[in-house]
């Protein structure tokens, strides 16, 4: 098994779950709410089925959003963690901020991922020992520090008035739906920083942080260490992703303290 191989099989599925969403149009498809008050569409659960289908192979673990959990993924060396659509909410309000994110888990490093955003015809896939490929017409950033950077942040978070204390900073905030999508546009150099403020399941963000670690970029949670993946709670605290410009700039750490 090479890494060739595997993003063979992360691309192939991404295209495959493009294809499967053509038939539904965001912002005219209907949502249920799930436990917990999440929506999920007939997109996600399809998207979801295809990707399984897809992209576990024998001796393999699993952990998709839309696929009840079991504990033989812990157990196992590979494990795949899957969001079929990062950012249902902005799938079913129509605004082109929501992805699918595909993230390959070994011994408990994220080490390949791919993130599209069909909306946008974006696409960033990429590993370890590769590096990362950005599919897309955004321009590049590059801030030489957290004054001059651009943020991304979550739209509800905003929304909750949870980024106001930010007001007063000098970096340039954007509001931005999906997780994985804002990770992948940090990775591809579309922009220098993305943290959350409320806990995300690891297929939120295994994707896009297995993307970020790829471009040499630096992904911990908001105390500096670490995040734990393939973890009997998928749930991650707040997470920190930065480019590898700020992967050293000491006032990341102290504005999250």
């Amino acid at each position: 098994m090479t890494r060739e191989h595997d993003l063979e099989r992360i691309s192939r599925a991404l295209d495959a779950a493009v294809a499967t969403l053509e038939p539904f149009t965001p912002g005219t498809i209907e949502a249920r709410m799930k436990t917990g008050h999440d929506p999920v569409t007939a997109a996600d659960l399809a998207v979801n089925d295809v990707l399984l289908d897809l992209l576990p192979q024998e001796g393999e673990g699993w952990l998709f959003e839309e696929t009840a959990d079991g504990t033989d993924r812990l157990s196992r060396d590979r494990v795949w963690i899957v969001d079929p659509i990062d950012g249902t909410r902005e799938f079913v309000a129509g605004i082109p901020e929501w992805s699918v994110s595909v993230g390959l888990i070994e011994n408990g490093r994220p080490v390949a991922g791919g993130v599209c955003n069909p909306a946008t015809g974006e696409r960033v896939i990429g590993s370890i020992e590769t590096g990362v490929v950005y599919t897309g017409d955004r321009p590049a950033v590059h801030a030489p520090s957290l004054a001059t950077a651009v943020v991304l942040a979550s739209r509800s978070e905003v929304r909750r008035g949870e980024w106001d204390r930010y007001d007063d900073e000098p970096f340039t905030v954007i509001p931005v739906g999906s997780v994985a999508y804002k990770l992948a546009l940090v990775a591809a150099g579309r922009a220098d920083a993305t943290w959350t403020l409320v806990p995300k399941h690891e297929w939120d963000i295994a994707g896009g942080a297995a993307l970020v670690a790829a471009a040499g970029g630096w992904v911990a949670l908001r105390d500096g260490s670490p995040p734990t993946w393939n973890s009997p709670n998928p749930l991650v605290d707040d997470l920190i992703a930065t480019s590898a410009v700020l992967a050293d700039d000491p006032t990341v750490r102290e504005l999250l303290r």
